[in-house]
């Protein structure tokens, strides 16, 4: 008879574990697609080979992404470059985890400079964050602060940025404190979209309260340096332990790429949690709103890595 050590003091297990994609054997899980669904179906069920290794990793993978959250989490999406996909990172790690999660996932544009995140949505309000902090005072409870977001098919939801780059540059430190501070209170998980300068003021107060950071380039040498001079900034600057548990993202790597992506995997790899390669995809490429059943199976495959990788850090 085996032994079971007992759970340390420190032990976070709650019974939000309990999910069908860790504590189910492979041969109870009829198999989703493929030859051994066709099998399944042709039998009624009576013969199930199970999923294949590559569902069952894919299974691990949203076991992983659901990991549960004591209280809220912010996730702070940043890069120095503009152009290399950093919006629609977050756009995808907030469809991803509001898709999978029960829980409630909201995306804030903290963009300065007029971001564009809330253009990736479907716009169910004219309002934005500036709105959202003139009437502070009045949002109580989640109904209240529903008039202020757009909310996706997945479920996501969506706070924008105002159009006018003069009324964000406006917002500082201290304006997305209460923003974020205020949207604590009403979600579990925060998916915050920033500018490309990590020493203006909003991105400056979006770090200090972020939990874990995700840092976007782009598969070349300029862009992978200006992530990796990133890095270099918040460990000077009193934010080491955000590097330590970030996670990378190459994103729109294609096949040939004259990069060696592999030597850029393996330098953010030394530095950073995680590194995960998204492959280019035309759906999002287009800028427009985002409809995650257009994208290709690579794409959603590997935005599920960077969703299962960023929470592997609620744990800590």
């Amino acid at each position: 008879m085996g032994v079971t050590t007992p759970a340390s003091p420190q032990s976070t297990a709650t019974a939000a574990d309990f999910t069908a994609e860790r504590y189910l054997r492979g041969q109870s899980l009829a198999p989703r697609d493929g030859w051994r669904r066709l099998v399944y179906w042709l039998t009624g069920g009576r013969v199930n080979l199970g999923p294949s290794p590559a569902e069952m990793a894919e299974r691990e993978l949203i076991a992983r992404a659901k990991t549960p959250i004591p209280g809220c989490r912010s996730i702070a999406v940043i890069s120095r470059k503009g152009g290399v996909g950093k919006t629609t990172t977050t756009l995808m790690l907030g469809h991803t985890f509001a898709s999978l999660r029960g829980d409630r996932v909201v995306a804030l544009d903290g963009n300065p400079d007029a971001g564009s995140l809330g253009y990736r949505v479907r716009r169910e309000t004219a309002a934005t964050v500036t709105n959202l902090l003139a009437d502070e005072q009045m949002i109580t409870r989640y109904a209240d602060i529903r008039a202020y977001t757009s909310q996706a098919p997945t479920r996501l939801e969506v706070v924008a940025s105002d159009d006018d780059p003069r009324i964000t540059k406006a917002l500082g430190e201290e304006d997305y404190r209460r923003a974020i501070a205020l949207l604590e209170r009403h979600y579990n998980l925060i998916c915050l979209d920033t500018g490309t300068g990590v020493l203006e003021s909003a991105t400056r107060g979006i770090l200090q309260l972020a939990d874990q950071i995700v840092v976007v380039m782009s598969p070349s040498l300029d862009s992978a340096r200006a992530a990796s001079s990133t890095l270099d900034w918040l460990n000077e600057n009193r934010h080491a332990e955000l590097v330590r548990s970030a996670v990378a993202v190459i994103n729109g790597v294609q096949a040939d790429g004259l990069v060696e992506v592999d030597r850029i995997r393996e330098h953010f790899a030394g530095r950073c949690r995680a590194v995960v390669q998204v492959p280019w995809d035309p759906h999002l490429a287009a800028g427009a709103e985002t409809d995650v059943g257009r994208l290709r199976p690579t794409t959603r495959h590997a935005y599920l890595e960077v969703a299962a990788a960023v929470a592997d850090g609620f744990m800590t």
